[in-house]
């Protein structure tokens, strides 16, 4: 009886100890997206589905760019990163505040997008979530985009993860295409011998009440992140220096306003005025304030 309470303590130890290496792999290879990064980003149009004989594809679309990604918080069960763009002459750039993605630890509290600034809560089980790690992706202004879940997979000296979710449209499309509503986002983060890769098989998705979701077109996606010496990005790991005490309000109210666990729909504009644009101003610092602009967003 003895032999058999040992081998069992033994076995759920060894389990254990498997479990937490796993996981210290997976956040290793998430800090990794860390750093100074030259950045392609590149996306076309494969395929059409359209029933209109006058359809135009979206052009390729090829950008580059300088990315500084930095630790905003390197917990047990979150790290989250965000991004800066540096533009312009290298001598006097400028700075441009970019994505954040978040990564949270067998998260069960999800917002789904579900087309025209909407986005539909969800609780998943323990069981759906179980050593998996969801990235949540926000817009410059730290209002929603996306989230998924996933596993980090580490084979053949090999570290990624694999998501399917919905998304709005990006920034690229939105502000020329009006023929589609949801982006259902095919997401693969690699960790490379040169930094790491976001590659992407989207679809482009009609979605109406009480009917089918209708696929549009396809895209693929394929953005490489080169690491560079980090003080080729010492412009925007200073900028965030000084602006980051803003930046942690601003996402202390947003997390206030998705700690409410119910679905939620924003205002594209108010004044006529996107979000972003409010909070980008440097004459806007104080707490009130900032809260004040976030909530008028919220319908």
């Amino acid at each position: 009886m003895n032999k058999l309470l040992l081998s069992t303590l033994l076995l759920l130890l060894s389990i254990s100890m498997n479990a937490q290496s796993k996981k210290t792999k997976d956040k290793n290879a998430i800090r990794k997206m860390c750093g100074c990064y030259e950045v392609t980003f590149n996306f076309t149009e494969t395929f059409n589905y359209s029933k209109d004989e006058n359809y135009k594809p979206s052009k390729t679309k090829v950008d580059k760019g300088l990315e500084w990604a930095t630790l905003v918080e390197d917990g047990n069960n979150k790290i989250s990163i965000q991004h800066l763009l540096q533009v312009g002459n290298p001598a006097e750039p400028m700075i441009i505040k970019h994505w954040r993605q978040d990564w949270e630890y067998q998260n069960k509290d999800f917002y789904t997008y579900n087309g025209d600034n909407n986005w539909t809560f969800e609780q998943k089980s323990k069981k759906d979530v179980k050593g998996q790690w969801t990235q949540k992706v926000y817009q410059v202004d730290d209002s929603p985009r996306y989230e998924g879940s996933g596993t980090w997979v580490h084979v053949d000296g090999k570290s990624y993860w694999e998501n399917e979710t919905t998304a709005p449209l990006p920034r690229r499309e939105y502000t020329k295409r009006s023929d589609y509503n949801i982006t259902l986002r095919g997401n693969r983060h690699e960790i490379t011998s040169y930094g790491w890769v976001h590659d992407q098989n989207n679809s482009k998705i009609i979605r109406e009440a009480g009917k089918e979701d209708f696929v549009l077109a396809k895209e693929k996606g394929y953005n490489t992140y080169v690491k560079v010496a980090d003080n080729r990005c010492k412009a925007a790991a200073d900028w965030w220096t000084t602006n980051t005490n803003k930046w942690q309000l601003v996402r202390n109210k947003w997390n206030e306003v998705y700690g409410r666990n119910k679905d939620l729909s924003l205002e594209t504009k108010v004044d006529n005025k996107p979000l972003y644009k409010f909070l980008f101003s440097d004459k806007i610092t104080e707490e009130k304030e900032m809260n004040a602009i976030i909530e008028s967003f919220v319908k």
